[in-house]
C-alpha cells in the first residue's frame, strides 16, 4: 500500500519515533508501506521501543533493514545535521517534543531546548538537505511537523479552533510548540521549504506513556488509590484515537496544500470529570470485585494556568484531503482500556525506567 505516500517516496525520517504518536505512525510505515524509516529520537523518559520491534517481529523478514534507529538529540545541531545526511529522506514527520503540561509548568527549560531550538537545529539541516536535491526529488520532498490546539489557548463554552484561530499559548509547553509552528511557517516563507503542518486535539490509545489522564486513571483504578481529578472536572478537551491521527499525518503529507495547517480533531468532546467517569464504568463491568470505581474520583487543587475547553473544528482537513476519524470516542476508549489491561506489566516497566513513581507533577510551591 505504498500509495499512502507521495510517488518516489522511498526514505520517510520521523522525528520522536519512539514515543506514543511517533510509535504509532511507524508502526504504520512498517506495515502500510514498503519505504524505509528512520526513527530520529533521544530516548528519553517517555521513549520506548517495544512496540515497533514485536511489530518488525511480526513482519519477519519482508521489514529487515526497514527501521533504522537514529539515536540524537535535536538539541545537538552537529549531530542532527549528520543524522538528517544519513537518512536522506524523502519526507519528514517532525514530531520531537516534550510535551507534558505538567512537566512544562515544572522544568519549562527543557520545553523551550527541545520544542523551539530543538525545531530550529532540524529547520536547518533539513533545509540544507532539500537544497541539494535532485530536481526531481526535490518537488516531492515535503517537511510535515506535528502540533497541537493548545496553541490557541482557551475557549468559552462556544465555538471551536480552526486554522484561522489566533494563537495564544497559556502554558510554557503551548508557548514551545507556538514557537515551533511559527519557525516551521517562517522557514516556508523565507527559504521556500515545502512543509505541511497539523495541530491536533488530545490523543489516547494504546502505549501512551502512563502520566497522562487516561492511562494514569486506569492505573490508579486498578490499583485501588485515588484518582485525581483537577479543579472542577469541568474542563473540555476534543479526544482522538492515536490511530485516527495517524491517518490524518499520512493523508495530510500526501495530499495537503503546501504551507498549509490544517486542524486534526476527533468529534470527541468531553468534560475530565465525563472522561473519568466513563473509565470507571468500563472498569466496573471488567473489574467487577472493584466496583464502584467512581469511589476512587478525589477532587485535587486545579493545575496552574489550565485552560478550560479545546475543540477543533476539521472541515478543513476533510475537505481538502478527505480525512475522517474512523473511531467514536466510546469505541477508542473500550479499546484502550481493555489495552492497558493486558498490559499492567509494560506500564510498570516504563514507569520504572522512567523513575516516574505515578505522583502529580505541575504543583506550584506557596509563594
Amino acid at each position: 500500500m505504498q500509495d499512502l505516500l507521495l510517488p518516489g517516496t522511498e526514505r520517510v525520517l520521523v522525528t520522536g519515533g519512539a514515543g506514543f504518536i511517533g510509535g504509532a505512525l511507524v508502526r504504520r510505515l512498517l506495515r502500510d508501506t514498503c519505504a524505509t524509516v528512520f526513527n530520529l529520537d533521544k530516548l528519553g523518559y517517555a521513549s520506548d521501543l517495544i512496540s515497533i520491534e514485536l511489530t518488525l517481529a511480526e513482519l519477519g523478514s519482508a521489514a529487515q533493514g526497514r527501521h533504522q534507529l537514529l539515536r540524537v538529540d535535536l538539541a545537538n545541531a552537529e549531530a542532527t545535521g549528520a543524522a538528517v545526511r544519513q537518512a536522506d529522506p524523502d519526507l519528514v514527520f517532525h514530531l520531537a517534543a516534550e510535551s507534558h503540561v505538567d512537566r512544562s509548568i515544572d522544568e519549562p527549560g527543557a520545553f523551550i531546548e527541545s520544542n523551539v531550538t530543538g525545531t530550529f537545529h532540524l529547520l536547518q539541516a533539513v533545509r540544507a538537505h532539500w537544497e541539494q536535491l535532485p530536481q526531481e526529488r526535490r518537488e516531492q520532498f515535503r517537511f510535515h511537523h506535528i502540533s497541537t490546539d493548545e496553541v490557541f489557548g482557551s475557549l468559552g463554552p462556544m465555538g471551536r479552533f480552526s486554522e484561522t484561530t489566533p494563537y495564544d499559548p497559556r502554558s510554557p509547553y503551548s508557548a514551545s510548540k507556538a514557537g515551533s509552528d511559527h519557525l516551521v511557517q517562517a522557514w516556508h516563507h523565507t527559504y521556500g521549504l515545502p512543509v505541511v503542518l497539523t495541530n491536533c486535539s488530545n490523543n489516547y490509545g494504546p502505549w501512551q506513556f502512563p502520566e497522562k489522564l487516561i492511562p494514569v486513571v486506569i492505573h490508579k483504578a486498578v490499583a485501588g488509590e485515588p484518582i485525581p481529578l483537577y479543579g472542577d472536572g469541568q474542563n473540555v478537551r476534543d479526544w482522538l484515537y492515536v490511530e485516527d491521527h495517524v491517518e490524518a499525518l499520512l493523508l495530510a503529507a500526501s495530499r495537503g496544500q503546501l504551507g498549509r495547517s490544517y486542524c486534526v480533531g476527533g468529534h470527541g468532546e468531553r468534560t475530565n470529570k465525563e472522561v473519568v467517569a466513563a473509565i470507571c464504568s468500563a472498569l466496573d463491568s471488567l473489574l467487577p470485585t472493584g466496583a464502584p470505581h467512581r469511589r476512587l474520583i478525589t477532587q485535587v487543587t486545579d493545575r496552574p494556568g489550565h485552560d478550560r475547553r479545546y475543540a477543533i473544528d476539521p472541515t478543513l482537513i476533510s475537505m481538502e484531503v478527505g480525512w475522517q476519524p474512523r473511531y467514536s470516542f466510546e469505541e477508542g476508549l473500550a479499546a484502550t482500556v481493555h489495552w492497558y489491561l493486558e498490559q499492567q506489566d509494560w506500564c510498570r516497566q516504563v514507569r520504572e525506567q522512567a523513575g516516574y513513581s505515578g505522583g502529580r507533577l505541575g504543583v506550584l510551591a506557596p509563594s
